[in-house]
């Protein structure tokens, strides 16, 4: 009986544990290790600080649903991974073993980057949902003495969506109070044009998202370096297409929510072999999401290692979204399973992204087959039904966690009909 170790129960480690065991059954034992006794449902954060929903309302309990599922529950924190020895070393000092290791972790928010960043600096975070929590204190505060808004990413970050998302979230909250003439917004971002999102856009994302800003009477500054935050006032070089200074900007706020750039979290960085991972921390994988040292360990979502899709004039990062990383998911299951069976792993994820982006009381739809360029198909709309879609896909997704079930036989035959598949 193998030992197969998931590290990480999040967007992507716990659909990753639900799969790999739906595919080995009882023959192998499915292992979960996580710092956090609950499942995030993060696309939902920025809705948070607003009061559109509870922490609580977004969290799930892991040890229940991974139990009824036949799935090991450790909630301890991973200090230090020995892939030379097969080894997940524990904050209490012990230790787990494994035959496979599907590294899930997620990213750390590399806030240390830039002086002031964070919810320990200046501006507030919606990458969390402890986070999103501190955010929403900040806003209460915000509502007691308004004044300018700066919403964005920093350079380096390769997740830009929920910025767009909590800029558009408090523009329409600021409408619902009546109060929006009071609030000056701007958004400030490392994209060298709105709509880029670390993808080189996706359909006319560029039109969609400009027009939306400019609808909204919100001013934008793109390839933007942000130099450091103090409390109320943010220092930003904007540079030109070849990435020389072009204007200084200081822009003062009451509420500020910048996305950071990521690295890998501390117990893979850190890793003391070589070949694991890039100087960046992230899981170095190849096409079947194997790392090609360590051929025991897999790796799975925003740990991963991609390259950027295009040179631009300041780091922006490619992004890993939610169905790109199922079909991550299900490779990675596959190709294990195969590997017990004593094939050599042949399945390759579509990295497929069909995403939904909340802009308050509309929003902004795309489909991009494959995620990164070039495509084979590419698709962008807008509309209410975003917004009302948003809403149905969290409900959706957090039932199939608590469920245990990682891709329903009627989700995979709707999204076949669409031409979107996870493995190519």
């Amino acid at each position: 009986m193998a030992r197969i170790v998931v590290l990480g129960a999040g967007i992507g480690g716990v659909p990753m544990a639900f799969e790999m065991k739906e595919v080995v059954k009882k023959k192998h034992e499915v292992i979960v290790i996580s710092d956090s006794p609950t499942f995030h449902f993060v696309p939902s954060n920025p809705w948070v600080p607003p009061k559109w929903r509870k922490p609580e309302d977004l969290k799930i309990e892991l040890a229940p649903v991974m139990k009824k599922k036949g799935i090991e529950f450790i909630q301890k924190a991973a200090v230090k991974l020995d892939p030379v020895n097969n080894k997940v070393h524990l904050a209490d000092n012990s230790s787990v073993d494994y035959d496979y290791l599907i590294i899930a972790t997620g990213p750390r928010l590399a806030f240390d980057e830039v002086p002031g960043l964070g919810p320990e600096g200046y501006t507030s975070s919606v990458c969390h949902v402890d986070h999103a929590a501190l955010a929403a204190q900040d806003w209460d505060k915000f509502m007691d003495d308004p004044g300018p808004i700066v919403i964005g990413a920093v350079q380096g970050a390769s997740c830009f969506g929920p910025a767009y998302e909590y800029l558009m979230i408090l523009e329409t909250e600021l409408r619902k109070r009546k109060i929006r003439d009071k609030v000056a917004m701007t958004f400030v971002t490392s994209e060298p044009y709105i709509g880029h999102l670390g993808l080189g856009g996706v359909g006319d994302t560029k039109g969609l998202l400009e027009s939306a800003l400019r609808d909204k009477t919100i001013k934008w500054i793109t390839n933007a370096k942000v130099d450091r935050i103090e409390d109320g006032m943010m220092y930003v070089t904007e540079v030109d297409d070849n990435g020389e200074e072009k204007t200084k900007h200081e822009l003062p706020f009451k509420h500020s929510m910048m996305l950071p750039a990521f690295t890998g979290v501390d117990a893979v960085r850190n890793v003391e072999a070589e070949g694991l991972v890039n100087p960046r921390g992230f899981v170095i994988v190849d096409e079947h999401q194997r790392n090609p040292t360590f051929k025991n360990i897999y790796s799975v979502g925003v740990c991963i290692a991609l390259p950027p899709v295009e040179k631009t004039p300041l780091p922006v990062g490619t992004p890993k979204t939610g169905y790109m990383i199922e079909s991550m998911v299900t490779a990675t299951a596959h190709n294990i399973r195969d590997e017990l069976e004593g094939k050599e792993p042949s399945d390759v994820p579509s990295l497929s992204a069909l995403c939904l982006a909340d802009l308050g009381d509309t929003g902004v739809a795309f489909l991009a087959v494959p995620q990164i360029p070039p495509r084979n198909t590419t698709w962008s709309s807008h509309g209410k039904w975003v917004h009302a879609a948003k809403i149905g896909f969290e409900k959706y997704f957090m039932r199939k966690v608590r469920k245990g079930i990682s891709e329903p036989f009627y989700e995979r035959m709707m999204l076949k009909l669409m031409g979107v598949v996870r493995l190519k």
